[in-house]
């Protein structure tokens, strides 16, 4: 289900920025790049409601919380909303020993599953800063597993769709989806999911409350 205002067209991009928390990169052993890396989801991979469906995929599937960003004809923000970057860790890990694309690991079915939109009226800059203390968290089974401020990351989001726009064909309506923090893990059947975006008061701007099948 699309929010009021959303078009959802053929050519829209899902881009996907990796290790922008520096605790995330630690966590699972990679070096945090200089510059801006991404890979691209499809967006036959989006969900916006409904179960995660763990025990019909074939192999594993782990939480990646994130703030994802609307944007509009000037490839600034339009709406922000948390999302979730599925991954199929194990798969991931063999395609990269044998220095192949990632495709499989991360553009399964589901694979990009974001909650309702909020209009953000603000530059990119913004996001991030420690003044606006937007943050991340995510609950499994009522325990939070992924908890971080925007301001924490270290490759910003500016500094993503600055790269990004040298040599992406981005479009109004794309999503950029711009990194997890630290605590990524495996999803199970029956897990019970809560993620949220919200403001410096606590204010969920955005949310996703699901269960694992």
């Amino acid at each position: 289900m699309l929010d009021e205002g959303e078009t959802l067209g053929s050519d829209m991009a899902l881009w996907c920025t990796i290790r922008t928390f520096a605790k995330h990169a630690a966590e699972l052993g990679n070096e945090q790049p200089k510059a801006p890396v991404f890979f691209v989801k499809p967006n036959n991979c989006l969900q916006r409601n409904g179960p995660i469906l763990v025990s019909s995929h074939l192999g594993e599937v782990h939480h990646e919380i994130e703030c994802v960003v609307r944007l509009n004809e000037h490839a600034q923000p339009e709406a922000i909303a948390v999302g979730l970057d599925l991954t199929d860790r194990l798969t991931q890990g063999e395609l990269r020993m044998e220095q192949l694309p990632w495709t499989k690991g991360k553009c399964f079915r589901g694979s990009a599953y974001v909650g309702g939109f909020v209009q953000w009226e603000h530059s990119f800059d913004t996001l991030n800063d420690e003044k606006q203390s937007l943050c991340l968290n995510l609950w499994i089974n009522d325990i939070l597993v992924q908890s971080a401020h925007l301001s924490e990351m270290t490759l910003s989001p500016s500094a993503q769709i600055e790269e990004l726009l040298t040599w992406a064909p981005v479009c109004a309506g794309d999503y950029l989806f711009t990194g997890t923090p630290a605590g990524v893990g495996q999803l199970y059947p029956n897990d019970r999911v809560y993620a949220t975006l919200e403001s410096q008061d606590g204010t969920v701007l955005s949310s996703i409350e699901t269960q694992c099948e």
